[in-house]
């Protein structure tokens, strides 16, 4: 990649991304100003935008979108995805192809710009997102600096040492820091149309959900399956969690290294585990519960983060498309054989993407069921979930 301005303007660039390895791409900024360290990634949906920047599960990255066309259905409040209204959206930027896109959707309430504006999120567009994803796919995920200056000066040299000496996510406890800080309940189904959201939904059961960056529409597919949800932070103990005496345990999606985070959650996870309640985990709360039955997870090079991901169910043979977005995986080799079985697998690369304990309600998938790529390929997990539910009810 170029490190020179880029050459389809005469104008002063007022946007630069400087990756770790010195590497200088400018471009035209968009939404706030300011600059940010980060880790890059790239992102191949070609919906959801807004979905994916109020994800949690971003914290600390910048996202590269492969497809062009960003901001063509605007944005509104009904999509953003980030459930803690305590948290400011942790996602540090975003890489575009071309200008943003105007809205062209009924539902559109604002232009993406001030969107990204009103949250705190710098873009810069007229990249040549093709080149910076091969250029991930080579070389990994980099760290990075985003700027965006409407005046267009930039420090560069100071940029570069800020992108070299960031520290990165590996061994970061994200998930500590966008988790809600207190205890809430959630009744409020999946949108319908013409209605829109469901509220009256019947609970037949009660479910715990540990927070560690849930997205809302977890959070709305439980209840569709019957669920009253009370959410919980990060750090709350099995005691405490028990002492609800929920139907089941829910293990939510969240940001940074599992490993780090497992460090103090991974004992309160095993003793939800040996409790013999059913429990359920998605993403982050995949590789937790992985680590917490003695697994190991790694650093990927490039990660899975895209709407268009098949992945193999062994449970039903059935291949689904998925949606992901992880840069952590679960090693499956490090599972112990005799309490642990795959139940999923990436047709892409072969990682894994699920896991279930022998004979014990428990089981987490890598992908996100909730996003509905498929679009419903996956929303059995969550009546698996209930169905394990049921079954403890009649016992």
């Amino acid at each position: 990649m170029s490190n020179a301005p880029a050459p389809w303007t005469e104008e002063k660039p007022t946007a630069v991304l400087v990756l770790d390895n010195g590497t200088v791409i400018y471009g035209r900024g968009v939404g706030a100003t300011g600059s940010a360290e980060a880790e890059v990634c790239f992102n191949t949906a070609m919906t959801g935008y807004q979905e994916i920047l109020t994800d949690p599960s971003y914290a600390e990255q910048i996202v590269t979108f492969t497809f062009p066309h960003i901001g063509n259905v605007g944005t509104n409040p009904e999509d953003d995805e980030t459930s803690n209204p305590d948290m400011p959206i942790r996602v540090r930027g975003c890489v575009l192809h071309t200008d943003i896109t105007a809205p062209s959707n009924w539902r559109a309430t604002q232009h993406f710009d001030e969107w990204l504006k009103e949250h705190g999120i710098i873009g810069i567009c007229g990249v040549d997102t093709r080149a910076l994803t091969a250029f991930i796919r080579e070389n990994g995920m980099p760290n990075a600096v985003i700027a965006h200056d409407p005046e267009g000066n930039f420090d560069i040299e100071a940029l570069k040492k800020r992108a070299r000496e960031w520290s990165g996510i590996v061994g970061a406890d994200l998930a500590s820091q966008v988790s809600t800080r207190k205890t809430y309940e959630w009744t409020q189904g999946t949108w319908d149309w013409p209605q829109g959201f469901r509220n009256n939904v019947e609970a037949r059961f009660h479910v715990v959900a540990i927070d560690y960056g849930i997205k809302k529409n977890i959070l709305r597919c439980l209840v569709d399956v019957g669920c009253k949800v009370t959410v919980v932070p990060a750090d709350t103990s099995a005691e405490d969690i028990l002492a609800m005496n929920p139907d089941g345990i829910f293990l939510s999606n969240g940001p940074g290294d599992p490993a780090a985070t497992a460090q103090h959650a991974g004992a309160h996870i095993r003793k939800l585990v040996d409790s013999g309640k059913p429990v359920f985990g998605i993403c982050l709360g995949h590789q937790m519960l992985a680590l917490a039955l003695g697994g190991k997870t790694r650093k990927m090079k490039q990660g899975h983060h895209g709407a268009n991901h098949p992945v193999k169910d062994f449970t039903t043979r059935k291949v689904e498309i998925t949606s992901m977005n992880h840069g952590f995986t679960v090693d499956a080799a490090s599972l112990p054989e005799d309490m642990v079985e795959e139940t999923h697998v990436s047709l892409f690369d072969g990682t894994n993407c699920g896991i279930a304990l022998i004979n014990q309600p428990v089981f987490s998938v890598q992908h996100h069921p909730e996003a509905s790529p498929g679009p419903q390929d996956s929303h059995y997990l969550f009546r698996r979930f209930a169905d394990a539910m049921a079954r403890q009810h009649n016992t």
